[in-house]
């Protein structure tokens, strides 16, 4: 049993290599009868911050794992930092107790750093770092990513730089602004894995409550329409992976359709 979280479709490519049926944690985090029972539970998502997403640890403390093997794999852009052992800290402290933690290094799809057009023509090795991956599951491998005390660095010095903002965090949560190019196909409300896009009028409209700053909705768009408030290396260039479609992130996130299914 493999669950992930996906904005782009990273994870979600890594999700479909271990298991034809991945569960989207999107969906699972409002299932009603939340103990899961297998062989073994994997967990596949990104990090922001070099950390699990909100979502993904609120499906992780609401839920109850009975497995032999658990799992977690996460999908970095540029620099994992010490994002293992933070996955480590955060399940431990919440009862579970992963028997492997492995990072997976993919296309940065982080748009203030980095330029999409770039990130895909670059060879990361992602096939092989599955296949190697796979191996160790397959063997039952128990094995936590080493993180060194340079990581661990990186993830002070990021926290400080938040800090001296004066933001915070609270910067990743107020990133977006819908210009007129916007034209109401509403894909936007429907790969936002929080709800924070709805039309009025034909026009998008976000509201950042809730928003946990996957930027799911801003490679989406098809007009470009949804912008940052910050600057971008590359405004005219979006993300997605090339293995995953449009449809298939649509029904990882879309609660929408997921509210209308109850009804």
């Amino acid at each position: 049993m493999v669950f992930y979280f996906t904005a782009t479709g990273n994870s979600l490519y890594v999700a479909k290599e271990l298991d034809a049926c991945p569960v989207s944690i999107a969906q699972a985090v409002h299932d009603r009868n939340n103990v899961y029972r297998s062989d073994s539970i994997g967990i596949v998502c990104p990090i922001y911050g070099h950390e699990m997403p909100e979502l993904v640890k609120e499906f992780l403390g609401r839920s109850r794992f009975e497995t032999d093997y658990f799992y977690i794999l996460l999908t970095y852009g540029n620099c994992s930092g010490p994002a293992a052992e933070l996955a480590k800290t955060y399940a431990e402290r919440i009862g579970i107790h992963p028997a492997y933690i492995n990072v997976i290094l993919m296309a940065d799809n982080f748009l203030p750093g980095f330029d999409m057009e770039k990130q895909r023509l670059l060879d990361k090795k992602v096939d092989e770092q599955i296949s190697r991956i796979l191996a160790d599951i397959a063997q039952r491998k128990e094995f936590v990513s080493p993180v060194t005390e340079q990581d661990r660095a990186i993830h002070r010095e990021f926290l400080a730089h938040l800090n001296r903002t004066g933001t915070g965090m609270d910067i990743f949560h107020d990133l977006y602004k819908i210009t007129d190019d916007c034209i109401g196909c509403g894909i936007c409300t429907r790969v936002c894995p929080k709800k924070c896009f709805h039309l009025e009028g034909q026009k998008s409209v976000w509201d950042k409550t809730g928003c946990i700053s996957c930027m799911a909705c801003i490679h989406a768009c098809p007009m470009l329409a949804i912008r940052l408030k910050i600057p971008e290396k590359n405004p005219q260039a979006r993300y997605r992976n090339e293995n995953i479609s449009i449809c298939e992130i649509i029904a990882a996130n879309d609660q929408w359709e997921r509210e209308n299914s109850w009804k």
